[in-house]
């Protein structure tokens, strides 16, 4: 939520019409950011990642790779590289 900004002037007066206009201004927008991103967070879940998942669940897609985890004795996977390493290569690192 947006805090709320003392508009008190330093000499006790209150503040000018402008100050406050400005201050309310900002209140309000606050608020529409708050929904603006509320609304966008909203689409993108519904419209992009909602229909992803379910494509992904229709398909049997296993993205994270974690069937066959109980029936193995570890999840460690080989790394795909050389069996000997040396120094040249680990100098090129791309």
């Amino acid at each position: 939520m947006a805090a709320r900004v003392e508009t008190t002037s330093t000499q006790g007066e209150a503040p000018g019409l402008g100050r406050r206009l400005y201050h309310g201004w900002l209140e309000l927008a606050a608020h529409f950011g708050e929904i603006q991103t509320l609304l966008i967070v909203c689409v993108v879940y519904v419209f992009v990642l909602g229909p992803m998942a379910v494509l992904a669940t229709l398909t049997g897609r296993d993205l994270l790779a974690k069937r066959g985890f109980e029936a193995a004795s570890s999840a460690w996977s080989d790394a795909d590289s050389t069996s000997r390493p040396d120094v040249e290569r680990a100098k090129r690192l791309f």
